[in-house]
């Protein structure tokens, strides 16, 4: 018998199993695949080693991640500056502008577009602080009429890599929760605030489009060293001996006992606990238990989703095109989002190598994306096939639920009592890793607030 079952080795489900092992809690995780971390892994490829797709761990001097490190972790990474943001045009990089000020200057972009797309923030900031729902407006309907093709580019391409969907599809919600513009007051105490103050602070620190594409703000964001298995091991270094964790281990499904959460069974046997915490797919619940509500099905099923693929290239030599630490956004035909990450620290490349990540959204068949992913890789850097000799590509869910006007994000809690949901599709704040630990950070609360777990 155990108090918690954790149906999940990612990195929600490694989080939520160390929280509740550290409150005395007797945790099992099962995982299904022979290795634990989910996205949050990196792996060798011919003495590159690779992430699961590029990554910034956001929000980290204050935020969920940080909470759960200095509260939980007995081992903390050692973490790098992630470096600034670029947009590459055919003339090379520019930075993204930190502030309107900058944006003014920001000719990648016509002067009048740059002008009403700085309105257009402001009046979506302002809405959003005095109560309107953004959440079902689209990005697409808050923009100004007539803008120039380059700009509905840029702005579809950021829409794109927050949330998985097109600007039509993506919420403005997500731009400024995901995004940074807008603090969770769940992790930040501010203290009592007017909401006409609240709104000139917010206003008066806009750091324009470049907070849209970044999330680089005044409470950090970072690279873990040494990659993304240096933040794994941490938390599996981390683990209380009171949490047992099993690899090649599929739940099949979910047992209940007088409409409570009882335990889990697997292929070979069944686990009895008080608690299950399922950090898989949320859209995959309804196949493993009967007893959910038929209303509850149907939202799960509107989960919205969004495939990429990163293709990884291990380089020859260093090239000057990517002398920076960072990413670079390319907004024309075909859009991507990529990362030099062997500029972070010494053993991701052999030395004098370089190891260069390149996501693209897959909107059609992942071949015909593959075709249009290295037509565009081809064009912008006409001089990289000659220095590639390692090529790795990765098809992945980024985020377990995309933030679209039409999709739905479940809350931590269920309606099957002593059942939860944690990771990406469980929060709708922040991105990636962050926005597990926001998860988690709820998942707590609940916990508490249903009595399994002592007051804070």
């Amino acid at each position: 018998m155990y108090d918690v079952i954790v149906i999940g080795g990612g990195i929600s489900g490694l989080l939520s199993a160390l929280t509740l092992g550290k409150h005395g809690k007797k945790v099992l995780v099962l995982e299904k695949s022979d290795h634990l971390g989910g996205n949050c892994n990196s792996y060798r490829v011919d003495d590159f080693w690779v992430d699961t797709g590029p990554h910034a761990i956001t929000h980290l001097q204050k935020g969920p991640l940080r909470v759960l490190m200095d509260k939980y972790f007995d081992y903390t990474p050692v973490f790098v500056d992630y470096g600034s943001y670029y947009v590459r045009t055919a003339d090379g990089i520019r930075q993204v502008p930190s502030n309107l000020r900058e944006f003014a200057t920001f000719d990648v972009l016509p002067r009048m577009d740059r002008l009403m797309l700085s309105q257009a923030v402001t009046k979506a900031l302002t809405l959003a602080t005095f109560g309107t729902d953004m959440s079902k407006e689209s990005v697409y309907s808050c923009l100004p009429h007539h803008l120039s093709e380059d700009t509905y580019s840029f702005v579809n391409t950021i829409s794109y890599f927050l949330s998985g969907k097109s600007m039509r599809e993506t919420s403005v919600y997500r731009i400024l929760y995901g995004s940074s513009f807008v603090r969770n007051s769940a992790i930040y105490d501010g203290g009592y605030q007017t909401i006409t103050d609240q709104l000139v602070g917010q206003i008066t620190s806009i750091t324009g489009l470049g907070r849209l594409v970044t999330n680089k703000t005044s409470y950090a964001q970072a690279y873990p060293s040494g990659g993304l298995k240096t933040l794994l091991g941490s938390v599996l270094h981390s683990l209380p001996d009171n949490v047992e964790v099993r690899t090649g281990t599929q739940v099949r499904s979910i047992l209940t006992d007088d409409g409570k959460a009882s335990g889990v069974s697997t292929d070979d046997e069944s686990y009895d606990a008080e608690i299950v915490v399922h950090s898989g797919f949320a859209k995959d619940l309804p196949g493993m238990i009967n007893d959910l509500p038929a209303d509850y099905r149907a939202l799960l099923g509107r989960i919205d989703q969004a495939k990429s693929l990163c293709i990884w290239l291990g380089l020859s030599q260093q090239m000057k095109e990517f002398d920076y630490t960072g990413s670079e956004v390319w907004f024309k035909e075909k859009a991507y989002w990529a990362m030099p990450i062997s500029n972070y620290s010494q053993g991701i490349a052999p030395k004098g190598k370089q190891l260069v990540g390149f996501m693209f959204v897959v909107e059609d068949s992942v071949k015909s994306e593959r075709d249009r992913a290295w037509e565009t890789i081809h064009h912008v850097f006409p001089e990289i096939e000659k220095r590639i000799e390692m090529v790795h590509y990765q098809v992945t869910t980024p985020e377990k639920a995309a933030v679209s006007i039409d999709g739905y994000i479940p809350d931590v809690r269920t309606p099957v009592s002593n059942l939860y949901l944690v990771g990406t599709d469980a929060a709708a704040e922040s991105m990636g890793i962050t926005r597990a630990a926001y998860s988690v950070i709820d998942l707590l609360k609940c916990m508490r607030e249903d009595r399994h777990l002592e007051p804070a």
